[in-house]
């Protein structure tokens, strides 16, 4: 009763994080997919305008192109004046602290027709004007040639000519009369501290001054009256006749914002996603349950399709940059690499249909992104070095072209009209490819997989856990190593992952490490520690070796699906020399099976059941009194037979045709290894 709820609850809880994905996949994805209003046409300059007859069905103005609106706006706005308040505080201050240091420092060591000219220049120089360095910079920057000087609400204009900044204001008091004046007389009487800017900003008025200049402004060029004719099917679309249609494309999206159109258009997009997503849902349930269960293969499927949708619409609707830069290839080889090579497709597939509908011209897009894609997924089936990564660009980058090359050919049928700046794309969307590679460590942090990049990288026998197995139990290593050339020979004829399960086997023993003594291959002069042992005992050493070899896995930051070969390469099965052992010693008698059971589980994945299969008839095999190919075969029958008939591979997808394959070549494999070499003859004397 109580597994029958925990499994009831973990049932309800999976639907529960399907159907929250499913919600936050559509909502995203719709969120940012541009609305365009009503007016569906898609139109380039110099393309043929492939619809019926367009008339238009009311009056409209025709707008001005964008560049020249901003040209005629920068000429106008050099008209524009700004606004700047005189303050009469801040040159009765400087006068009243020129008074007051001439009367307290200066009297006695500075002319009085000198205090004279000071204050009488001053004067000269606050009634121009002065402005801080930089806002007198920036005037010049914008091309203001004069400014409203407002004195008492009352404004008049002054040029920027002859206003003044601290810096030239002091160079004017210094040198403004040099046949009287002695400038270094005039240093001495720190003029700085009687100069300050005397004209304010005043951001208010000038910009009411400079709104209502905007507001005279005409935006339209012409109008365009209802009924009247606009293209015509064929007609090619010129730059004036495009303006012409995006003012009707302006007029008909204004026309049509209201709540209602806008919740039509809405429930529009969520349902084209959500029907698209529900058959993506529908095949993965259908023929790819291993990832519709696993919460890791469903995140990273729907966070693809998620990325790719949103930036696309992002980018269509904010117009930045072009779509075909970006890297769609890189999902379906992300995709590929974990996964597989007919999931890869469809997601893809998916994720172009749905961003097809944000473009222009979404027929062109589909074939040029389907194409693509099926190249990068044919040229990058295993992704174990960084150079298949350049092919595959270099491929992905070729294809674009070549077939953007062809629809051109087919639609234009001028080779003077074609599209230059596309192939510019193609080759910046090849160099972002590149980036996948970076990608891949981020994506297995991220969602739990493991790539062939990083299994031919823990495969490496120089890596420091292999390095100290080599050389602290030499022979469990090279049992290993036999091992893994087993196994990955097995996984090559029935076509599952042999880098997989080398890499599994490599690590598989690695618990034997912490008592290495205890297992035959390392023992050395006859000595056998387990004669001092109980057979329980003895069980429970060797037993240890799966659960020390988890912890150095964890301490070793090894991957999940190299810690599922250490727990599954025994299974639960016993340890056979010491429980028969027990049995013989003690006949009539019961004892506690579990004590002599490895905690399992059994092989789930048909990698794990080969290294089960490869490394017992590697042990195995050691033990035969001479090798021939009768002796290797029956004692490989045997070994997997038995396996077989325990029942270890009831829960992984392996069929007896795989086993039978298997079997042929461990016993091939064996007859190379153990083949008899022949003695050389001696020299005679």
């Amino acid at each position: 009763m109580g597994d029958f709820k925990m499994k009831k609850d973990f049932l309800t809880r999976n639907l529960l994080y399907k159907i929250l994905i499913f919600i936050a996949t559509v909502a995203v994805i719709v969120y940012f997919m541009p609305r365009d209003g009503k007016f569906n046409y898609q139109f380039d300059i110099g393309k043929p305008w492939k619809y019926g007859q367009l008339m238009a069905t009311f009056d409209f103005p025709i707008y001005k192109d964008a560049k020249v609106v901003e040209r005629e706006q920068d000429s106008l706005l050099r008209q524009f004046q700004p606004f700047f308040n005189i303050e009469r505080k801040v040159e009765a201050d400087a006068q009243g602290r020129l008074q007051a240091d001439y009367q307290e420092f200066m009297k006695h060591s500075l002319p009085s027709n000198y205090f004279r000219y000071i204050q009488r220049k001053l004067a000269e120089i606050y009634e121009a004007g002065i402005l801080s360095t930089e806002a007198l910079d920036s005037l010049r920057r914008d091309s203001v040639g004069s400014l409203m000087a407002v004195d008492n609400k009352l404004a008049n204009q002054r040029d920027i000519d002859e206003l003044y900044s601290v810096k030239t204001a002091y160079q004017a008091l210094l040198k403004g009369d040099t046949l009287h004046y002695r400038p270094d007389i005039l240093r001495t009487c720190n003029l700085n501290n009687y100069i300050a800017p005397n004209l304010r900003y005043d951001q208010q008025r000038s910009e009411t001054a400079r709104q209502e200049l905007l507001d005279n402004y005409s935006w339209a060029s012409g109008i365009v009256l209802s009924g009247q004719k606009i293209i015509d099917r064929g007609e090619i679309i010129s730059a004036k006749t495009y303006n012409i249609l995006e003012s009707f494309r302006k007029e008909s999206i204004k026309r049509s914002e209201s709540v209602g159109q806008k919740r039509l258009m809405l429930a529009g997009q969520v349902l084209y996603v959500s029907i698209f997503m529900l058959c993506f849902m529908l095949y993965l349930d259908l023929f790819r349950k291993q990832y519709y269960s696993h919460k890791g293969g469903m995140s990273l499927l729907f966070a693809g399709i998620t990325i790719y949708c949103a930036v696309t619409g992002l980018m269509m609707s904010q117009h930045f940059l072009n779509v075909y830069m970006l890297p769609y290839a890189m999902l379906p080889i992300i995709i590929r690499v974990f996964l597989d090579s007919r999931t890869a497709f469809l997601t893809l597939a998916i994720t172009v249909l749905i961003c097809s509908v944000c473009l222009r011209y979404p027929h062109e897009f589909i074939l040029l992104q389907c194409a693509a894609g099926l190249t990068a997924i044919y040229s990058l089936r295993e992704l174990s070095q960084r150079s298949q990564l350049f092919q595959t660009a270099g491929v992905v980058t070729v294809t674009y072209a070549a077939t953007y090359f062809a629809f051109e050919l087919i639609t234009e049928n001028d080779l003077s009209k074609m599209n230059g700046s596309m192939y510019i794309y193609f080759v910046i969307n090849g160099i972002l490819l590149l980036f996948t590679y970076p990608l891949l460590f981020l994506v297995e942090k991220t969602f739990g997989f493991t790539s062939n990049v990083t299994l031919v990288e823990l495969s490496n026998i120089n890596t420091p856990l292999l390095r100290r197995m080599s050389e602290t139990v030499p022979g469990t290593f090279q049992h290993s190593m036999q091992v893994a050339n087993l196994a990955a020979a097995a996984a090559n004829a029935i076509s599952a992952n042999a880098q997989l399960v080398r890499t599994g086997a490599l690590y598989h023993d690695i618990g034997k490490m912490e008592q290495p003594v205890f297992f035959t291959e390392n023992q050395s002069g006859g000595i056998n520690p387990h004669k001092n042992l109980t057979y329980e005992q003895s069980a429970q050493v060797v037993i240890g070796h799966v659960t020390n070899g988890l912890k150095l896995a964890e301490k070793y930051n090894l991957p999940k699906v190299i810690k599922d070969f250490i727990t599954t390469h025994h299974g639960c099965g016993v340890t056979k020399y010491f429980y028969i052992s027990w049995k013989n010693e003690h006949p009539g008698e019961e004892t506690d099976p579990t004590v002599f059971t490895y905690p399992g589980p059994n092989p789930f994945t048909k990698e794990q059941a080969i290294l089960m299969m490869a490394d017992a008839v590697e042990a195995a095999s050691r033990s035969l009194p001479e090798y021939t190919a009768e002796s290797i075969g029956k004692l490989v029958d045997k070994i997997v037979d038995s396996q077989v008939a325990e029942g270890f591979f009831k829960e992984c997808p392996i069929t007896f045709k795989d086993i039978a394959v298997v079997k042929n070549v461990f016993k091939e494999k064996l007859k190379t290894m153990y083949h008899t070499r022949i003695s050389y003859p001696e020299l005679k004397k």
